[in-house]
């Protein structure tokens, strides 16, 4: 059984809801002041909750087959909670650090969000207990700032030094468009989308390859970034145009220029694809998202031979395009498909995998959803 009543003895004062998200481009863009354009997806997160006047958060998850872990919200710090709880318990005190008075609480959380296929779902799970945490004691935050929120937990207390695209797609994001964001400012606008109408589909191959961002490897990437923004005397590597790539990129260590590369094409690949979403050339996004995975397989190396092999897989089987979405390490590849041509693209990416004696993929369909909200 195993519901709210059961484990709690009384009944939630409400259930909160926090998709997972696609990135259909800019990736690592984020924490450089970039441009990123994700999707939100129908998968989410659900926060059920109850306040308590004890201070004690008390926690649950359907995915965590244990028991309810309890916690005493004065005592939170990071690097003290371990695991899953490190996340919802993390919003909880990054709230207490930006000075909201919070209390405990009672949670009950479920998800559909595929763990560790790089759809953040540590995003959604952060996001549900934020938008939770807003209603039940009244905070009247906006969705920005509850994303500033989530992030701060992620980065502070869970030490994953993540940007804002995550938080912000999840909280942020409507349905049946793209959010097309500056990172820089949080300045953005709602890009509409419809694959539907266009006769496409956006498949989602997770490739059963886990990754865990907290491991260093994320974390290094970020400080070339911003070493090589330094040397080059810039606030961030949004600030390098395109036209002067060329000549910057002899003035930094061989070991910067790859990475300087991605993030300076990416963006231009962002403002690209908005374009062809602006005329509805839904089409001409395919050769964009492959240049985008051939950047990150190539100057910024967090491709791994699953995520190759289903990008190459895909598009041999007809897709306009396809690329990793995600941190990357592994996690889930997308391909934009003709849609009655995706079953077909799905089972030639499979069938690859089986060749390669690869963990099977599993595939589900995309489709652009609605950002944080409550359910009841």
């Amino acid at each position: 059984m195993n519901s709210f009543t059961d484990l709690y003895g009384h009944a939630p004062e409400g259930e909160w809801a926090a998709p997972g998200r696609v990135n259909l481009i800019g990736e690592h863009t984020d924490y450089n002041g970039g441009f990123v354009l994700p999707i939100a997806l129908p998968q989410t997160v659900r926060a059920q909750a109850r306040r308590r006047p004890d201070g004690l958060l008390r926690l649950w998850s359907a995915q965590g087959k244990g028991p309810v872990r309890e916690l005493s919200v004065a005592e939170l710090a990071p690097g003290a909670v371990p695991g899953w709880v490190a996340y919802p318990a993390a919003v909880v005190w990054a709230l207490r650090e930006a000075g909201y008075e919070v209390g405990g609480a009672d949670l009950r959380l479920d998800s559909d969000v595929p763990s560790g296929a790089g759809l953040s779902s540590s995003a959604a799970l952060e996001c549900a207990v934020a938008a939770a945490y807003n209603d039940l004691y009244g905070l009247g935050l906006s969705a920005p700032d509850l994303a500033l929120i989530a992030q701060r937990a992620e980065n502070a207390f869970v030490g994953v030094p993540c940007g804002i695209m995550d938080q912000m797609a999840s909280m942020c994001c409507r349905e049946g468009s793209a959010l097309y964001l500056d990172s820089r400012d949080l300045t953005g606008r709602q890009v509409p989308i419809d694959l539907t109408g266009a006769g496409l589909a956006l498949l989602v191959i997770d490739t059963r390859v886990k990754h865990d961002l907290a491991d260093g490897a994320y974390a290094a990437l970020r400080a070339g970034c911003e070493r090589a923004a330094a040397l080059l005397g810039l606030p961030a590597l949004r600030s390098l145009a395109p036209s002067d790539l060329p000549a910057s990129l002899p003035r930094l260590p061989d070991e910067l220029r790859p990475l300087v590369r991605h993030v300076v094409t990416e963006n231009a690949r962002v403002e690209t694809a908005v374009a062809h979403l602006d005329t509805g050339d839904l089409t001409a996004l395919g050769p964009v998202l492959t240049a985008g995975h051939a950047s990150l397989r190539d100057d910024y190396r967090v491709s791994c031979p699953e995520t190759d092999l289903a990008v190459e897989a895909a598009v041999t089987a007809g897709a306009h395009g396809a690329r990793m979405t995600g941190g990357g390490f592994g996690g889930s590849v997308i391909a934009l498909v003709d849609a009655p041509r995706a079953p077909h693209v799905a089972t030639a990416v499979t069938t690859a995998f089986r060749h390669a004696a690869f963990t099977p993929p599993h595939t589900l369909t995309a489709t652009p959803a609605a950002g944080a909200r409550r359910l009841s």
